[in-house]
């Protein structure tokens, strides 16, 4: 009998976007339902009562919820097929302890960057732009984090670069002049078809981001 799967999702989320990437990279067929955040759905709410957060993934009428552990379970049960996390225990930790970083640093440093103005904006983008160097140290020669192959840190990391486009309008930078190489790792990684038919269009969420402005009472 085949797996029955159920993504409950937000599509402008990085989170629920990491998912998206890891369900098409093992080929997986899916139903998405993407959740009004406003007014949350009752399968929501009970699949995860704790945090009443998206993304959550449904196999076979059981919830996993926090889009890390999903990815990591993903990876798991579908582990036959292009697999995300490396064999070796040491290179496998430190792929999660990158994962961690980006949603940990990059994640608040990118809310700061449009959410302030003036100074404040201006310290925030130079905290960013150092985060960003970091993992491009990270990175090095590579053609992706893990190595020769698209994997777990890449998966984590591509859903932040889609919002690239609104963060460098919001704070006026260009990530390109700052980070090269990640831009290079970027492209490549957009031309890999589970990545690029998981991401959003640039100006749709450009879109989103004005109306969460809006919503948010910021100028």
């Amino acid at each position: 009998m085949a797996d029955e799967i159920i993504l409950l999702d937000f599509w402008p989320s990085m989170f629920g976007m990491k998912v998206r990437i890891a369900l098409a990279e093992k080929g997986l067929k899916y139903e998405y339902r993407d959740e009004d955040l406003f007014n949350k759905g009752p399968l929501l709410l009970e699949m995860n009562p704790i945090h009443k957060k998206i993304p959550v993934l449904i196999h076979n009428g059981k919830p996993i919820c926090e889009s890390q552990i999903i990815v990591q379970y993903i990876d798991e049960v579908w582990k036959d097929k292009s697999p995300l996390l490396p064999s070796d225990p040491y290179h496998r930790a430190q792929a999660r302890f990158w994962a961690d970083y980006i949603d940990k640093k990059l994640h608040l440093l990118g809310a700061r960057l449009w959410r302030t103005k003036g100074e404040e904006q201006e310290a925030n983008k130079k905290e960013y732009i150092e985060c960003l160097k970091l993992l491009e140290g990270e990175l090095g020669d590579k053609p992706y984090f893990g190595g020769e192959n698209f994997g777990f840190v890449d998966v984590n990391l591509m859903p932040y670069f889609s919002w690239l486009y609104v963060f460098e309008i919001a704070a006026n930078f260009s990530i390109e002049a700052e980070c090269p190489k990640l831009i290079t790792w970027a492209k490549r990684c957009m031309e890999k078809e589970s990545v690029s038919t998981s991401l959003p269009d640039h100006q749709k969420l450009y879109d989103f981001f004005l109306q969460l402005k809006k919503w948010h009472g910021i100028e």
